[in-house]
């Protein structure tokens, strides 16, 4: 017995089959199917299922609407392609990630539409040119374990036989993934002037040791992130973005891996950026 006490305001008692209860964000149904046979038997009757909201569609839409259709965001127009692209692909992936386990996954098609009009619309309108001008230069073919899913690619060369950077939007296979994580983090989105953070990836180099291999970024939602209670001194990491006031780590895979382990990493050689002493 948990004794617990259930909100009269927020408790739902439906029919299994006929009803929807909302939780976490999922709609949870009692499944039922007479078609979908197993060794003789129906499979899926009386079977829980999670299920995407109809609403929740529409109102993630409706972040990229203006005058009721897909629109171009003003705000992303002093951004480079690369930093554009970025942006989108963080914003879609976070949302179908969450919905991994919805056996109705697929529905969010409509959302990869609506959002990949918006941002060729961005691009269209930065370039002053036309949708499809954008789509037929950075239309892309990417494999995937689900077979190949065309997407938008933004490719930056870089020198000294570096690989290049890109950035994809799109590609995501929208199939169910009975053991997905949830991940409910809201990605940071906010327009950096100068677009500073390629310029600090096109670097190439660690922020924290040096190391010009396979360089990622560590990011927090809030610098308020770095001061939490209880934590009884910051790490090297840390000081570094508060002292850069950034939100944003260039970090090489191993110090990426130790700051998410919990372990030291090497102290900081970079100096502080241009941009930091105004």
């Amino acid at each position: 017995m948990l004794k617990l006490e259930l909100s009269r305001e927020k408790k739902l008692i439906t029919h299994a089959q006929t009803g929807r209860a909302r939780f976490l964000g999922y709609h949870i149904v009692a499944q039922h199917s007479d078609t979908k046979i197993t060794r003789g038997r129906r499979a899926v009757n009386g079977a829980i299922g999670l299920r995407i909201p109809p609403d929740m569609i529409r109102q993630k839409c409706a972040l990229y609407y203006r005058r009721g259709e897909p629109a171009q965001r003003p705000q992303m127009l002093h951004d480079d392609d690369y930093t554009i692209a970025s942006k989108y692909q963080a914003e879609y992936r976070g949302v179908v990630q969450y919905y991994l386990l919805a056996g109705d996954v697929y529905r969010l098609q409509k959302l990869r539409r609506v959002m990949e009009t918006s941002m060729l619309k961005t691009l269209a309108s930065k370039h002053r040119s036309n949708v499809n001008t954008m789509a037929r230069k950075y239309k892309a073919t990417v494999r995937t374990d689900r077979g190949p899913r065309t997407c938008f690619q933004v490719t930056v060369q870089r020198d000294d036989g570096k690989k290049p950077l890109v950035a994809r939007f799109g590609g995501i296979p929208l199939h169910r993934q009975p053991t997905a994580t949830l991940t409910d983090r809201a990605p940071t989105l906010g327009t950096v002037r100068g677009n500073e953070l390629i310029h600090r990836l096109l670097a190439g180099g660690c922020e924290m040791c040096g190391a010009t291999d396979r360089v990622e970024v560590h990011h927090v939602r809030h610098l308020a992130d770095l001061n939490k209670p209880g934590r009884r001194e910051k790490p090297a990491w840390a000081r570094l973005m508060a002292m850069r006031r950034r939100t944003t780590l260039v970090v090489c895979r191993p110090c990426h891996e130790a700051i998410h382990a919990g372990r030291s990493t090497t102290q900081p050689t970079a100096q502080p950026l241009e941009s930091d002493m105004h």
